[in-house]
Order: C-alpha cells, then sequence, then structure tokens
C-alpha cells in the first residue's frame, strides 16, 4: 500500500492559538467558563487533554478562539516544544500553541498525532538554535509527515489507542484512589486538630537530590544508566534523560518513595518514579511512624501546600527548600493512625501499581510506534 509524503496543511486545517489582549495578564480576561490550555497542559497529558487550571471570561474570549475538541494540539515554545495532544473538550490556547483539525476525509487524528510523536526528535531539534526552543508555523509546516491511505491510518491508530486507552483508564483509576486516600485523610485530621504539636521533621527526612550536570545526560538508556528525574518531569508524562548510575551519587528514589519539588514548580508531590533525581526535589523518608500513604497525603494536602508557597522565594525561579522548616503535624492518636494506615496501604499500593503498569504500557507502545510508522509492521 502506497504511503505518501504530505505536509500538516494537505491533511487538514492548521492555525496558531490567539491570544491577542495586552497585558495577556489582565485580571478581566480570565475566570469565565471557557477552559484555557497551555503548553504544560499539553506536556501531563497522556493523549487527551481532560483537565484544565485556567479559564477564560467573556472578555477573554473575544480575544481568543475556541477550538473544537478532538482538536490535536502542539506546544511550539520552550521545553514543552513538540509535545501534542487532542483536546477531550472545547478550549482555547494562546498562541504558544498550534491546532490541527484533520480533513476527515484524508486524514485520522490520533495517526497523525501518532507521527508527530514519531518525528518529536526531528521537531525539537529543528527547534533549537535561539535561546528558547521555537517551533515556528513555518518550520512546522516544512515537515513532509509519511501518510498512507485512511483506512490504514485507522488501523494503525487503533493499534496504538489499545495502550492509550488502557493507559487512560489506570489514570482515572488513580485519581479517584488518591481522591479516596485524601477523603480518608482529612478525617484523621480533623480528628486530630486539638492534639499536640510537633515539627514534621521529628517523624520524615527530606533527602535533597543531586545536579551531576548537563553533560551528563543521555537521551537514551544504555546500560549502566537510570532515569535522571527533574522537576518538570514530576509532571511529565515520563523521563527522557538518562545518567550513568554511578554518577548518582546514591541518591535514588523507588517506587515506593514520595518525592516533592522545592525548586521552580514549587509543591508538586509525585510516587511511582525510579532513578536519580535532581536538587529541586526532595525525597521523604518516614523513620517509621508515618507510611508514604501519610506523607503523600500530608505533601499534598492544602495546609501544607499553603506553606510551601508562602515561604516560596525568587523573582524568575521560585525556591521554596526553607519551607520543609515550617511543617507542623499534630500526630494522631495511635489507634486512629493504625487504623489509617491498615486502610491507605494497600490503596497506595494500587496507585503505584497502576503507576507502574502505565510505564510498561508507554515502553511497549513505543517499542511498536516506529515499527508501524517506518512499515517494518505491515497493517
Amino acid at each position: 500500500m502506497k504511503w505518501e509524503l504530505k505536509t500538516l496543511n494537505e491533511l487538514g486545517y492548521v492555525g496558531r492559538g490567539k491570544s491577542r489582549h495586552r497585558p495577556r495578564n489582565a485580571e478581566h480576561l480570565y475566570g469565565g467558563i471557557y477552559p484555557l490550555i497551555q503548553t504544560g497542559d499539553i506536556q501531563k497529558a497522556n493523549f487527551y487533554i481532560t483537565e484544565y487550571s485556567q479559564t477564560y471570561s467573556e472578555d477573554g474570549l473575544a480575544q481568543s478562539k475556541l477550538w473544537n475538541q478532538g482538536t490535536m494540539v502542539i506546544s511550539i515554545v520552550g521545553a514543552n516544544t513538540a509535545e501534542t495532544a487532542i483536546l477531550g473538550f472545547d478550549a482555547c490556547f494562546p498562541d504558544s500553541v498550534i491546532g490541527f483539525i484533520p480533513d476527515k476525509q484524508k486524514a485520522d487524528v490520533k495517526f497523525v498525532k501518532y507521527n508527530l510523536e514519531y518525528l518529536k526528535s526531528h521537531l525539537k531539534s529543528i527547534s533549537e538554535g535561539t535561546a528558547r526552543e521555537n517551533l515556528s508555523l513555518e518550520k512546522l509546516l516544512s515537515i513532509k509527515i509519511p501518510t498512507p491511505p485512511l483506512n490504514i491510518q485507522q488501523k494503525i491508530s487503533s493499534i496504538l489507542t489499545g495502550y492509550d486507552d488502557l493507559i487512560e483508564t489506570n489514570l482515572k483509576r488513580i485519581k479517584l484512589l488518591e481522591e479516596k486516600l485524601m477523603i480518608e485523610y482529612s478525617f484523621l485530621e480533623d480528628e486530630s486538630k486539638n492534639l499536640k504539636e510537633y515539627e514534621f521533621s521529628n517523624f520524615v527526612t527530606f533527602i535533597k537530590g543531586i545536579e551531576p550536570g548537563s553533560e551528563s545526560y543521555l537521551s537514551e538508556r544504555l546500560e549502566g544508566t537510570i532515569p535522571f528525574i527533574r522537576v518538570g518531569d514530576l509532571s511529565k508524562r515520563n523521563s527522557e534523560i538518562f545518567i550513568e548510575q554511578n554518577k548518582s551519587k546514591g541518591i535514588i528514589c523507588n517506587p515506593n518513595d514520595v518525592l516533592i519539588s522545592m525548586d521552580g514548580t514549587v509543591g508538586i508531590v509525585r510516587y511511582g518514579l525510579c532513578g536519580c533525581y535532581s536538587s529541586g526535589i526532595r525525597k521523604a523518608v518516614s523513620n517509621g511512624v508515618l507510611n508514604n500513604a501519610f506523607i503523600f497525603c500530608y505533601l499534598s494536602s492544602s495546609k501544607i501546600q499553603g506553606v510551601i508557597y508562602s515561604h516560596s522565594k525568587g523573582s524568575t525561579i521560585q525556591h521554596a527548600g526553607s519551607s520543609i522548616n515550617h511543617f507542623k503535624i499534630k500526630l494522631p492518636k495511635e489507634f486512629s493512625l493504625e487504623n489509617f494506615i491498615r486502610l491507605s496501604n494497600p490503596i497506595y499500593d494500587l496507585m503505584k501499581n497502576l503507576l507502574m503498569q502505565n510505564i510498561k504500557l508507554r515502553e511497549a507502545r513505543d517499542i511498536l510506534l516506529p515499527k508501524l510508522m517506518n512499515r517494518q509492521i505491515e497493517v
């Protein structure tokens, strides 16, 4: 079956997002009912964008554009350059994002997304050369995408979405489990509000990560290397940087560990990761009294997130390491804490195991992706 080289605009409509008003942060533009998607939202999404943290008002919409559910979005600026996702709802986005709407007689949007994922390294390489990565619309439209007939596109995307659908299902389950855990924690916290307050450091030690230097970064996993987790990776689908294990200086996390960012985007709490981690991240290690589920809930709570933000300093890059000195805890009664630990351990283990399943699903999908796109595997 013949494949042809096509540009994106030969497969559908391509256009930049809009955010015409200056200044961009004018208060009256925000707080309405229209979802606003930023490059970070694209980076965090697995396949579909299902969440958003900002909205436009009617005034915001008037200086932007509402794109339909099913539009593929492509980040073209900064560290998130060449990240792609598909809108799970109607949304606006700024000019740092490009939208693609397929001509349904010519292109399957999922196939096009997977093809750009396959071409991501090339897209990032042509974005370099300035202080900040920038994939212009002109550069993007210069890329020729190997494109089979529509029915073959649909077969390929169907194979690959089998993996991504399972990943999305697992992510939904994880979110529900985290919500259940936080509800149980809130009951425990409320029950303990009149008890004695202690320094959190009496029960948990925070171990700071290291900086091996960017010259040590490797773009693929080789024998004797491990993932290197940076602050930005805490909210990403997976880490794409590796270092030699002998450069880790013993600063290692495993999937059971709770990590929290203290530099850059502060207050991100994660578990289920494995590798060495950067100096902008701390690993929270219990002295045995508290379990990791409790530590995860404690660090994720609005109270502690507030402490982190209130002690965050820096004009360009935020630093919140000093906030750890202000973490307090009203230790629950022994019986109540034991009950929470007994209830939460299997929930936390399930959350962690689902994340690990997703890592394996992504690995399997990413092995299959190039073989389908370069026609080693015919469909």
